[in-house]
């Protein structure tokens, strides 16, 4: 089933998965919350592979009855779903006990419960057919405790442990379920850096990993990849 889901799509990482399995002829879905960059996603993807298999829908993934509404989108679009990427995230520095009142709830809304609906959502296909692949975006700060990481680091540590927890329940029913670890990747969210690029990965790193874990036969399952800028953490 050549069909893939990846949310927070319009940029960065997302933006990166989602053209790795366009020019590999997949059908392709995405979300966002902005229109606008969702249109330019569109058209630059088309461009770049060479065809139209691709479907967008403005979702903000925080708010239930969006996320329910871009999974209908999808079934009427796509049918069943064969890779789901729970990529949508956000960060914002901090400290616990100086953050601002909030800062949690949003970010594990975001980074950690729609994951966990959206994976909802699509599963019971998936286990109808006893086949499907599951990759959640989590992070270094899933596994490394950053001073300034806050509420950050509290989600992505959720999201691996949740990401655990999933592969355990759907070993029988031969779904796969992959944890990214991503350290430093060149996207908006270090904008503004005095760094040079050379100090970062590339979002297209990350692609290719998950490209990767995809490609392997049914026999075989890569639950993990930690990935760091060649020169270590920043």
């Amino acid at each position: 089933m050549k069909n893939i889901v990846v949310t927070g799509a319009s940029k960065g990482i997302g933006l990166a998965i989602a053209k790795k399995f366009a020019a590999e002829n997949y059908t392709v879905a995405i979300c966002s919350r902005d229109k606008n960059n969702l249109d330019e996603t569109v058209e630059s993807i088309s461009n770049s592979a060479g065809h139209n298999n691709i479907y967008s829908f403005v979702c903000d993934v925080s708010k239930p009855g969006e996320r329910i509404a871009f999974a209908d989108f999808v079934k009427d679009k796509m049918g069943e779903t064969g890779i789901l990427v729970n990529n949508a995230g956000i960060f914002f520095p901090g400290q616990i006990h100086t953050e601002e009142d909030g800062i949690l709830e949003k970010t594990l809304e975001i980074n950690v419960h729609s994951a966990y609906h959206f994976t909802r959502l699509f599963l019971p296909a998936m286990m109808k057919n006893k086949s499907g692949h599951i990759f959640n975006m989590c992070s270094t700060a899933s596994i490394t405790a950053y001073t300034n990481g806050g509420s950050y680091c509290i989600s992505k540590y959720a999201l691996l442990g949740m990401t655990k927890v999933l592969r355990e329940e759907m070993k029988p029913h031969n779904i796969k379920v992959t944890a990214i670890l991503p350290g430093a990747t060149l996207t908006n969210s270090w904008s503004g850096t005095d760094l040079p690029e050379t100090r970062f990965m590339k979002a297209e790193d990350v692609a290719e990993a998950v490209w990767m874990c995809s490609q392997l036969s049914p026999a075989a399952v890569i639950e993990e990849i930690l990935m760091r800028p060649q020169p270590g953490d920043i």
